[in-house]
């Protein structure tokens, strides 16, 4: 990568050194001067910082929400640039899309992305630095050292700290070229290192959106439609505008008809009621006196694109009519199971196998809705002017949102500033900037600061959700009991959970995938490891009984399968490394003792491969007074290098206490549009004392650049918790929740 990519140089006033840097490589020049450094410092997006003390700042560009990017990728940096972790300062950088791209957490990406960029320019900082050193020594640069933000040159015995150095570093051309560490000498990458906010969460220091407060800033709350389906018809506020505190109440749009929404712009409700006060108390005791009529609202198009970016084309999107219910989307899944689907992917004659099969296994899994339930609920700041807006809140996806932003106050990007605060929880909730929108457009009507915020009823019923979803898997076994074909048909309101070109495609001469979706007006988004944490679940809880009706041990079958799909591959689109599948299931059959049962404890085991990494999982499991209790899990991981060895470690952990959570208790069913629990008093999350009693992750030892962490070790606890379960009940389990049909709820 050269420098012209992704670095500048710029002499810091006061005498230190700012090495400004982007990843991915395509983006635009930012035209920083070396004058401009004192004013700009604390406002650009991405850098690196030496002062005269020594300290090395790193402006973490990726929105933080628990992942702990806000710690490994200084780790990174300072690998390269060969300092004490001590000597770091970590700041989260605010949105500045002019000078940098792909300012967005999901997908499991932070670290994968920033891994070469941030490696290279750490090392070209340091390189600098030594050239630098080599100048005022008059030595040859390639005799000097360096050890921890220290320049050494052995020969004369001289050394110098980078503080030293940095303003005639800065000064120097950025090498086009630099040299990398090899991993084998890393000393901070792959080791542990604590959340550099320990000790602000631990003190209760303002972090979040919801502590945000500035002077004459109010309080706003909306009120939307109660079901799906329905919009405002009329308002009777006479009660409400009286009550203490209570400074304006009215409804607006969100989004008007002439907007191109982006996919993060997905909200149901974009006409509301809005109650503002003084105080969040006084709102919410005025939003219960508001008199308000729903009616039915009818079905709507609306165009959908992404505004601003080249070529961008625009589309129209159908939000239909409608109050619907989990009882007819059941109905609806299973009659789109027996239809024909989209022929997603084809391997060989499969249709010609399940004709002379000897015995065809056939089985349905289905899951509900599920709401994301983050720990801080929905909030947003906004300062909305004539000429400019400042919004601070909780956002994984700012690059989106200002588009929408810029449409619906009228004002270029460039006038819009949007400040990251840490994120409290919701893996995919936070890239939908609809609180945003929501929060700009009541700041611009009232033309005051204001702080939208949502109850947690609010929340749980204005969506976003994590789909509906149905899979039928079957297989065509011959008179010996050899595997002839495999099929699966999966689909979902409103999206299919398919990924065609993942295990088992590839390991099977015939292979088909189809795929079907049913259209709604219930609003669904990204939920950890989209798609893949229903399809997981139900792709392994099948390969689990097709072995048990092979005779087969699970983990034998499924790396008979991948070892076909190593040594003799079927297709050329499969999208995973069957070694390195098989390496977790190697591994996790050494650390669980699988092959060593334990009496009472009944195991599931389950693997599956998404964002880059792999994963395997065996779960202990017992039931008792028809309870389960997951005991322990073994997991093993490859996402390549790992960074920060316990932010890995923890990333795993409540991934899997999620997983087991949602498996075996969560729902959010609808009746006539109305989500039909709204709080922690009905919506059922595991408790303390049901997590497991120990977790162990395990990590495969590679020099693999690293992958994803965030949501890889998610979906296959589904499929674990539901093996165990049969292996404790001697019943298989197809639906979630699982406890549904353990109590027949």
């Amino acid at each position: 990568m050269g420098r012209r990519s992704f670095l500048k140089a710029a002499l810091l006033a006061g005498g230190g050194m700012i090495l400004h840097f982007h990843w991915p490589a395509d983006v635009k020049a930012t035209g920083i001067k070396a004058s401009d450094i004192a004013e700009e410092s604390y406002e650009l997006n991405s850098y690196i910082k030496i002062g005269k003390d020594g300290l090395v700042t790193l402006f973490n560009p990726n929105p933080e929400f628990g992942q702990n990017v806000k710690t490994s990728m200084p780790m990174i940096l300072a690998e390269e640039l060969d300092v004490a972790w001590e000597q770091v300062v970590v700041e989260q950088a605010d949105f500045y899309p002019e000078r940098y791209k792909r300012q967005f957490t999901g997908g499991s990406q932070s670290i994968r992305q920033g891994w070469s960029p941030l490696r290279t320019a750490g090392a070209t900082a340091r390189q600098m630095l030594i050239l630098a050193a080599a100048a005022r020594w008059n030595v040859p640069s390639d005799e000097i050292t360096t050890q921890q933000g220290t320049l050494l040159h052995a020969k004369t015995g001289r050394k110098g700290t980078y503080a030293e150095f940095a303003s005639a570093a800065a000064k120097i051309p950025v090498p086009e070229n630099v040299k990398l560490k090899a991993v084998k000498d890393f000393r901070i990458v792959g080791t542990s290192k604590k959340n550099v906010e320990l000790n602000n969460i631990l003190t209760g220091k303002p972090l979040f959106g919801m502590d945000y407060k500035t002077e004459g800033m109010l309080i706003a709350m909306i009120v939307h439609p109660p079901a799906f389906g329905l919009q405002l018809k009329s308002l009777d506020d006479r009660i409400a505008k009286s009550m203490p505190g209570i400074k304006s109440i009215f409804v607006i749009d969100s989004l008007t008809g002439d907007i191109v929404q982006n996919f993060f712009d997905t909200t149901s409700f974009t006409r509301f009621a809005v109650v503002v006060g003084k105080s969040t108390w006084e709102v919410m005791q005025a939003k219960k006196a508001l008199k308000l009529e729903w009616e039915a609202e009818p079905g709507r198009r609306f165009k959908m694109g992404n505004p601003g970016q080249p070529n961008a084309k625009t589309t129209e999107a159908t939000y239909p009519a409608g109050l619907e219910s989990s009882d007819v989307h059941r109905r609806q899944m299973e009659e789109f199971s027996k239809k024909p689907g989209n022929v997603l992917r084809k391997d060989g004659d499969p249709e010609g196998a399940f004709k002379i099969a000897a015995r065809i296994i056939e089985r349905t899994y289905t899951a509900p809705f599920l709401a994301h339930n983050t720990m801080e609920p929905v909030n947003c700041f906004a300062h909305v002017t004539s000429d400019s807006a400042i919004l601070y809140g909780p956002l994984q996806a700012p690059e989106f949102t200002v588009g929408t932003l810029s449409q619906r106050l009228g004002l270029p990007k460039e006038k819009i500033q949007i400040n990251l605060a840490r994120m409290g929880g919701g893996f995919g909730r936070r890239a939908y900037g609809h609180h945003f929108i929501e929060a700009a457009a009541i700041s611009k009507h009232l033309n005051a600061p204001i702080k939208l915020v949502y109850t947690r009823e609010d929340e749980m019923t204005a969506g976003i959700y994590r789909p509906t979803y149905s899979a039928t898997y079957r297989a065509a076994l011959d008179k010996d009991n050899k595997l002839l074909a495999l099929h699966v048909k999966a689909g979902g309101i409103p999206e299919t959970p398919i990924h065609a070109d993942r295990f088992p495609a590839g390991a099977l001469d015939n292979y088909l995938a189809e795929g079907w979706q049913i259209p709604s007006n219930i609003t669904i988004g990204a939920f950890r490891a989209p798609r893949s944490n229903f399809i997981a679940a139900a792709e392994q809880s099948f390969l689990d009984e097709l072995a048990m009706e092979m005779k087969k041990d699970p983990i034998d079958f499924r790396l008979e399968l991948l070892e076909r799909a190593k040594t003799n591959p079927v297709g050329k689109r499969n999208d995973y490394d069957a070694s390195r599948y098989a390496g977790v299931l190697k591994l996790v059959r050494e650390k669980s003792n699988w092959d060593k049962k334990a009496p009472g404890i009944h195991r599931g085991v389950s693997a599956y491969f998404c964002h880059n990494s792999y994963v395997a999982q065996v779960v202990d499991l017992v039931v008792k007074n028809n309870e389960p209790k997951v005991q322990k899990v073994v997991a093993a991981i490859d996402c390549g290098i790992v960074v920060n060895r316990d932010a890995a470690t923890n990333m795993a952990e409540g991934a899997i206490i999620d997983g087991i959570g949602n498996a075996l208790y969560g729902e959010l069913p609808f009746k006539d549009g109305v989500p039909q629990k709204n709080n922690f008093t009905t919506y059922r999350l595991i408790r303390m004392n049901e997590a497991p009693q120990q977790i162990e992750v395990h990590f495969v030892e590679n020099e693999q650049d690293p992958t994803g962490m965030g949501e890889p070790p998610f979906p296959p606890t589904f499929g674990a918790v539901a093996n165990a379960l049969y292996q404790a009940t001697g019943k298989r389990f197809y639906n979630q929740p699982f406890i549904n049909q353990m109590t027949g709820g």
